[in-house]
């Protein structure tokens, strides 16, 4: 295998025209250059400088491996370049799943800030789907996963950073009896029929833990996994429904909004990234948007 580094002695040679200004350039001894050629030719197999006069020229061998050492040294600089700006994090590929309603209130605006301030990130977007993202994570199969996750279930080898908790309003139709409260105890829902989703997770979780402290477990009628369509069905009388606050951006114009208590349930949101990279420059500043959208 020809030695990189002999390589780019003879282009000094080549460049340069002779041996002796080759090793004021290189900051070698002429006598260190000439046994760097010897020893390139060696491994080469094939005679690489000609004398001419006091110089010496190239042959058709050494010609070719000074054109080669020319591109390798113009591909180490380009590296160099490309390893800079991703230290910076000017440069970077991040692969994030989230959950739906984290997207119109976390994912967009973060994204749009990350592209202002780091424009040659790439972020590969993806909706996770009912499964738990963060083993992806865990695996190297993704960078960062917004999850909704207790504060005190941690996951191995995975650093979870509070973004933000998001509590959650019982949704009333216009002419519901409890509509006029300001505030509404989640037991005085105990015997009301409920629309909402059943699918196991860390969501239904919130809910049944508060239920459950205010003793007693909801009575779904109509299932729905869009926080948009629960709210239609709330308007149309036929039950109540709880939404986290993110999931209330488009509000229904014949549901009213109250706030809980007793328990009021709360799910807390956190971004999931690998312990060991946590330093990578790009995903800091993804979280850094991230904060700065929670912040707002």
């Amino acid at each position: 295998m020809l030695d990189v580094r002999r390589m780019q002695v003879l282009r000094a040679v080549v460049t340069s025209g002779s041996v002796t200004a080759a090793a004021t350039v290189l900051g070698y001894t002429p006598s260190a250059v000439s046994q760097q050629v010897a020893a390139l030719e060696k491994q080469a197999g094939i005679v690489l400088l000609e004398r001419v006069g006091r110089g010496v020229r190239p042959t058709a061998a050494g010609r070719l491996l000074t054109e080669h050492a020319a591109v390798i040294e113009r591909q180490v600089a380009e590296a160099e370049t490309a390893l800079s700006d991703l230290r910076a994090g000017r440069t970077g590929r991040l692969v994030v799943r989230y959950f739906a309603t984290a997207g119109a209130a976390l994912m967009a605006p973060a994204l749009a800030r990350l592209r202002d301030q780091h424009p040659g990130v790439y972020v590969d977007l993806n909706l996770a789907d009912a499964g738990d993202p963060l083993p992806e994570v865990a695996q190297g199969q993704a960078d960062l996963a917004i999850v909704v996750r207790p504060h005190d279930r941690p996951y191995g080898g995975i650093r979870l950073v509070h973004l933000l908790d998001d509590p959650y309003r019982v949704v009333l139709p216009r002419n519901h009896r409890l509509a006029s409260a300001r505030v509404v105890d989640l037991a005085d829902l105990a015997d009301e029929p409920w629309v909402g989703s059943e699918w196991p997770g860390p969501c239904l979780d919130v809910i049944l833990d508060a239920c459950a402290t205010a003793g007693f477990r909801p009575k779904v009628v109509v299932q729905s996994e869009d926080y948009g369509t629960a709210q239609a069905f709330v308007a149309a009388g036929l039950g109540i429904s709880l939404v986290p606050g993110m999931g209330l951006d488009n509000r229904h114009p014949d549901v009213v909004v109250r706030r809980l208590r007793n328990p009021e349930p709360v799910r807390a949101i956190h971004a999931g990234v690998r312990e060991t990279s946590t330093t990578q420059p790009a995903l800091a500043a993804l979280l850094a948007a991230l904060h700065s959208t929670t912040a707002r």
